[in-house]
């Protein structure tokens, strides 16, 4: 880009918060796609990839990674793939301990999706290759779980909400099933184990 963008990502999104009611033609005329959080009440903001662009943050960001990536040892490639797992294991494991899986999404999806899409366009930058277009993933994404420009970043968004809401919920899953395993167990529990063991 020629110019330095000067909208930021905070001004497009209270943009988009302040049009209230009218959500559809906000996303339709902005660049901008939404989820409903029924379990808040709350409409939640997210840029597509290409609106994202069009930020201050995405410009700094992008410009940031990209000199991290040209100056690291590792080759550039290499080090956004390790970045991009390791980024989404850790937003994975707080999204499990954090008390409230739907406040949690809502606080950080957006921030986790224009990360993630920095990421793609800073290896680009650093090596001098042209910006994901959408129609190619790139190579740095090819074992991330997510299709990350499918519906112009609309499908990445949904499947990490449901993965994020999903990871919350097997906590508390794996939590039970750990506190059932080392329950006590009765007297006449074993008593009853005892005497179907002696009937065999």
């Amino acid at each position: 880009m020629s110019t330095t963008p000067t909208l930021t990502l905070a001004e497009l999104l209270s943009g988009a918060d302040a049009a209230g009611h009218d959500h559809a033609a906000t996303g339709k005329n902005s660049g901008l796609q939404h989820i409903h959080n029924h379990a808040t009440g709350s409409i939640v903001w997210f840029p597509t990839w290409k609106k994202f662009r069009e930020t201050a943050d995405w410009h700094e960001a992008v410009k940031g990674l990209a000199e991290d990536y040209r100056s690291g040892s590792a080759p550039v490639e290499e080090s956004a793939r390790v970045f991009l797992a390791e980024d989404l294991a850790t937003l994975l494991e707080r999204a499990a301990a954090s008390s409230d899986a739907n406040i949690f999404v809502q606080k950080n999806l957006t921030h986790h999706l224009t990360r993630t899409w920095a990421v793609g366009d800073a290896v680009a930058m650093a090596t001098g290759t042209d910006l994901p277009s959408g129609s190619t993933t790139p190579a740095i994404f090819a074992g991330y779980p997510y299709d990350v420009y499918a519906q112009d970043g609309g499908a990445f968004a949904t499947a990490l909400w449901n993965d994020v809401i999903d990871a919350r919920r097997n906590r508390a899953l794996a939590d039970e099933a750990a506190r059932k395993a080392l329950k006590p167990v009765s007297r006449k529990a074993l008593k009853n184990a005892a005497r179907k063991a002696a009937r065999r």
